[in-house]
């Protein structure tokens, strides 16, 4: 409890009581508490949630939140609502937490999921839920089982919904606007998912074979949790990959380090603006974030040179898209990826490299990354040189679009900007922190042109908002 914040503090305790005065009638003499009920739901509640605390199964074991809510909707459904809260509260006690502070965080999670339950319970009552369950000599009542059973679910989602947002004002001080924007959407369906196994594992427990058939809805929501887990350590793995190979250009370049980062997120700013899906999204933010991954195959020396380039060196910064597609070659989740790596320094006019691809041949993904790196490198701060302000970026390259960037990845980049903004704190520059070198010379960044009249970090020639210059952004 010291490691949270003072509202927390309150808010937790608060909470908790809460929690402890929906229990409380189940603990009275005479309450008529199914305990037999109560303790094998509780313990396999509790048998659900003991595996990812234990050592010898570690992290292999896929609990997540979330996963045996089903098991909660099954209590919330055979038990009236005191006692269906109890159910929840040893597990989660006991439950695997992965931060600090460990006991306010299992306080909390109990105390937010017995009040849950409760108000699960109660809508169902209220909706007649458990006389459609059937019983000893009585077949459910379906398809009317349903109703009770989905205005559970929603009273579930809504409720802990509703606490975690809570939370997050008071422990992470998030703003409200953001604390509970997408919480319910994300969990509404989810949870409803839940609602319908947890009815079935309620109608089979009434039913001739009694708490053994719960083992029935259990094993097959394990198993689908399992691959859950697996889905998301593979995608932990990818972000692995991509942080590694980051790290390592930003150890070979420091001097502009956060600017892959900062063209991952322009670029999915465009994606969204375009219409792409979650899946392209998370790809287009890989090609932002690698587009510059080539610069490992480029000798130091030439990228750190004091001076400007011969036309042999200029050759070799030149090839560092296809150095950066040998690279990822083999990185299968990258997808689309590769060829926006590959691509993203050919101009619509056909004078980029290395291909001269012109217009529709230069790939999608490619073209929006040009946008977002261009963008990037003129609104950082250098060491060698000031950052310009976003309006003056954007009228450059709204300048330069038709010949060097493609006009409709630059008004989705505006339209985004108009919605989102640009924090300081994304474009601030990364190369005049204390402790980093000033460059020694020119290096190589996307968006330098080729030809007289391009678009690079720095104006080209009459472009209209004039910046410091330094031979480093006259690389392409």
């Amino acid at each position: 409890m010291r490691a949270t914040r003072g509202a927390a503090r309150t808010f937790i305790p608060a909470v908790a009581l809460g929690a402890l005065i929906c229990v409380l009638p189940a603990l009275r003499g005479g309450a008529g508490t199914p305990w037999i009920t109560v303790a094998l739901l509780t313990g396999l509640y509790l048998a659900c949630e003991l595996p990812g605390r234990c050592p010898f199964f570690g992290s292999s074991v896929p609990i997540r939140a979330g996963s045996f809510f089903p098991l909660l909707l099954a209590a919330a459904f055979l038990l009236p609502p005191a006692a269906a809260a109890l159910v929840a509260v040893p597990g989660s006690l006991v439950g695997r937490v992965e931060q600090p502070p460990f006991t306010a965080r299992r306080v909390w999670r109990a105390a937010q999921l017995a009040l849950t339950v409760w108000a699960a319970s109660s809508v169902h009552g209220l909706f007649g839920g458990t006389a459609t369950l059937g019983g000893p000599g009585l077949l459910p009542d379906l398809p009317h089982a349903i109703l009770p059973a989905c205005a559970a679910a929603l009273a579930f989602s809504l409720v802990l919904t509703a606490l975690d947002g809570a939370i997050l004002v008071t422990a992470e001080r998030l703003p409200l606007r953001r604390a509970w924007s997408g919480l319910l959407s994300r969990s509404l369906g989810p949870h409803l998912v839940h609602g319908l196994a947890g009815l079935m594992m309620a109608v089979l427990w009434r039913g001739p074979y009694g708490p053994l058939s719960a083992l029935i809805v259990l094993l097959p929501m394990y198993i689908s949790c399992w691959v859950f887990a697996q889905y998301h350590r593979e995608h932990a793995a990818h972000r692995a990959t991509i942080r590694a190979l980051v790290q390592a250009v930003d150890i070979k370049d420091t001097y502009t380090r956060g600017h892959s980062e900062r063209v991952g997120r322009a670029s999915v700013l465009i994606a969204r603006e375009l219409g792409m899906g979650q899946d392209r999204l998370e790809v287009v933010r890989f090609a932002g974030i690698l587009h510059d991954v080539g610069k490992l195959g480029v000798p130091t020396r030439v990228l750190r040179k004091d001076g400007p380039l011969t036309p042999e060196e200029r050759q070799v910064i030149e090839l560092h898209p296809e150095y950066g597609h040998e690279i990822v070659r083999g990185i299968g989740f990258l997808g689309e990826a590769r060829a926006a790596i590959l691509h993203h320094h050919e101009r619509l006019d056909g004078s980029g490299y290395p291909y001269g691809l012109s217009g529709r041949e230069i790939p999608e993904f490619a073209r929006v990354v040009a946008v977002a790196d261009a963008f990037d490198a003129m609104t950082s701060t250098r060491s060698y040189r000031r950052g310009r302000p976003v309006p003056a970026a954007l009228e450059e390259l709204k300048r330069c679009a038709g010949t060097q960037f493609d006009p409709q990845m630059v008004r989705a980049l505006v339209r985004g900007l108009e919605r989102h903004g640009w924090s300081a704190v994304t474009a601030a520059g990364t190369a005049d922190e204390p402790g980093f070198p000033r460059p020694r010379g020119e290096h190589a960044e996307a968006g330098a042109p080729r030809r007289s009249g391009g678009l690079g970090h720095v104006p080209p020639p009459q472009a209209p908002v004039p910046a410091p210059q330094s031979p480093a952004d006259r690389r392409g």
